[in-house]
């Protein structure tokens, strides 16, 4: 795995990095500025960055800090990908000790099962007992 420092700390956090990325992405194509500034404040967001303090990874999780957690945004630059860096990320953001005792911590993905199982997350077992209200075109003029 490439060398990289995973921390917390939102004044690290390189938004001009994460909303290019985040805004190109199939979950949330064209997200304005501002709201991603939002999301981001009203989160307990995780920076990976390299030996240059780049950041090259990012994932953001929403949380009441006892009962519920979201994993969110999650993602690695392509020019870091394949080197372990999510599996790194991943395993920061289940062992915050913050986010212990949860209940229930939730994601959805496309593309990444495999990367998930292998910190715990499963399927649903029931997916009848989930709702929601999803504007999939939201940040599209």
């Amino acid at each position: 795995m490439s060398s990289v420092h995973i921390d917390t700390d939102k004044t690290k956090l390189q938004f001009d990095v994460i909303h290019g990325f985040i805004s190109r992405t199939y979950w949330a194509k064209g997200i304005p500025a501002a709201v991603m500034r939002r999301a981001i404040d009203h989160s307990l967001c995780f920076g990976a960055y390299n030996q240059r303090g780049e950041q090259v990874a990012f994932a953001r999780v929403t949380t009441d800090y006892a009962t519920f957690a979201y994993l969110a945004d999650v993602f690695v630059l392509q020019h870091y990908q394949g080197q372990g860096i999510g599996k790194a990320l991943i395993a920061e953001v289940v062992a915050h000790p913050e986010l212990q005792g949860l209940r229930r911590f939730m994601l959805a993905t496309f593309d990444a099962h495999d990367l998930y199982r292998q910190f715990g997350f499963n399927a649903i077992d029931d997916p009848s007992i989930l709702m929601q209200r999803h504007n999939a075109d939201i940040y599209q003029a």
